[in-house]
């Protein structure tokens, strides 16, 4: 389990995603992006070892209590008989966004696929959203390639591809 401190002094703490964390995950997807993942999406997931979470207690006096601030989906998929990395879905509570919750799990999730065996990762990204892109050029991503269209409302998906053994 990781530890990183985030604004104001709160403790975030990254952990496997489980059961009870995925309606706090579903809240955050859907308050995040305009074409939301369902619920069935997350469960497929649930037990992987990129489904992280970043959580921090709640406040209340229940020792066990944690909220959840933000997520990661991260899984290899087969290339060519080397493992890839993707990056399928991140997202931080519009509440917490600019803590460095978002970079604790970016960062953790490559981790976790570098471990695995992943020597590359890639993922799509919303041309329009700059915030995200500045993210991902942090930990060394570059542009593969546009994706016309990919989103349901027409927008230009980017790929972005970081060689792991390079950063």
């Amino acid at each position: 389990m990781t530890t990183t401190g985030v604004g104001d002094g709160d403790e975030v703490r990254i952990r496997q995603a489980v059961q009870a964390d995925l309606l706090a995950v579903l809240r955050i997807e859907r308050a995040s992006f305009p074409q939301p993942w369902p619920f069935s999406a997350f469960e497929r997931y649930l037990g992987e070892p990129g489904f992280l979470v970043a959580v921090e207690d709640s406040g209340r006096d229940d020792s066990d209590a944690e909220s959840v601030v933000g997520y990661v989906v991260a899984d290899l998929v087969p290339n060519h008989g080397r493992a890839f990395g993707h990056i399928k879905d991140i997202a931080v509570h519009p509440d917490r966004r600019g803590e460095g919750v978002g970079r604790t799990l970016l960062g953790r999730a490559l981790a976790v696929l570098g471990t695995r065996g992943a020597r590359s990762v890639k993922l799509e990204v919303r041309a329009s959203n700059d915030p995200a892109i500045s993210l991902y050029e942090e930990f060394g991503f570059e542009f593969l390639r546009t994706l016309p269209r990919y989103y349901d409302d027409g927008e230009d998906a980017l790929i972005l591809v970081v060689d792991l053994n390079d950063s």
